[in-house]
């Protein structure tokens, strides 16, 4: 995956934890036994990503460091961690990260997003292999909490954020690939309402001028959004059964590079 640059987006506010991230970035709180970093990082060393970049707040980027630099100078992996200034949206990664980019392709992970599923990380290397961009998509009870996809012959035609009348329930989640092509496409973009760059104005404007193409997640794949209590609470029950239950270790970054680096 030389072409290939991993990115995980582990900044923000984390309004939705509060008061626990008063103290604490929530990329760094317990799912079960593990920091929630640690799966996403996971989803993307087993996609044969060897380059990653760490976006978050300027105040997190030692404890970053302090948690994950021992762990990765062992490896043949390059981890690097950078900070956004202000939380001005997920958008704002594609100019953060330009220089260092150098051109590659760009999987996109937001890190309190937890995915677990049979043959998961076949799917993300079968997609980052393709020549279109991507969004990994879910469908959900309450899509109008979401970026909603609003397909026509099953081609995607635009991504309605939170919408008030009901179009679909297949939303966006937060794990995306993006070609270089399109990654261009993102200085386009302006700061919304909310004064933030959205994701979803640079995939519709890959929807208008390029292709954007939908992974569907599977039955029995799990997604949890742990930017809530409820999520973090279900996420962790998860790992917990899951682990105890096949005797089987989730996420374990450690474990995970110590094996792919014997391999290399």
């Amino acid at each position: 995956m030389k072409n290939v640059i991993g990115v995980i987006m582990a900044g923000g506010r984390g309004t939705r934890l509060d008061p626990l991230t008063r103290i604490i970035n929530k990329h760094l709180l317990p799912i079960y036994q593990k920091p929630m970093i640690y799966y996403s990082l996971s989803n993307l060393i087993l996609a044969g990503i060897k380059e990653i970049i760490i976006v978050t707040n300027p105040n997190d980027v030692l404890n970053f460091k302090t948690l994950l630099d021992p762990i990765f100078s062992k490896s043949d992996h390059k981890l690097t961690v950078i900070k956004q200034e202000k939380p001005n949206g997920i958008a704002e990664v594609f100019r953060l990260i330009e220089e260092s980019r150098n051109r590659r392709d760009v999987l996109l992970h937001l890190g309190d997003n937890l995915f677990f599923g049979h043959d998961f990380t076949t799917r993300i290397i079968s997609t980052i292999s393709k020549k279109n961009s991507a969004v990994f998509s879910y469908r959900v009870k309450d899509p109008n909490a979401f970026g909603v996809i609003k397909m026509h012959k099953n081609r995607v035609i635009e991504i309605v954020e939170k919408p008030k009348a009901f179009i679909s329930d297949l939303i966006v989640t937060g794990l995306y690939f993006y070609k270089d092509h399109d990654i261009k496409l993102s200085d386009r973009i302006e700061f919304s309402e909310r004064g933030e760059l959205e994701i979803t104005d640079v995939n519709n404007l890959i929807v208008k001028n390029s292709h954007l193409n939908v992974v569907e997640l599977q039955r029995g794949d799990i997604w949890y959004d742990c930017g809530t209590f409820d999520d973090l609470a279900n996420a962790t029950q998860f790992i917990k059964f899951a682990e105890e239950r096949h005797s089987l270790q989730i996420g374990d970054l450690e474990e995970i590079l110590k094996k792919m680096y014997l391999r290399s």
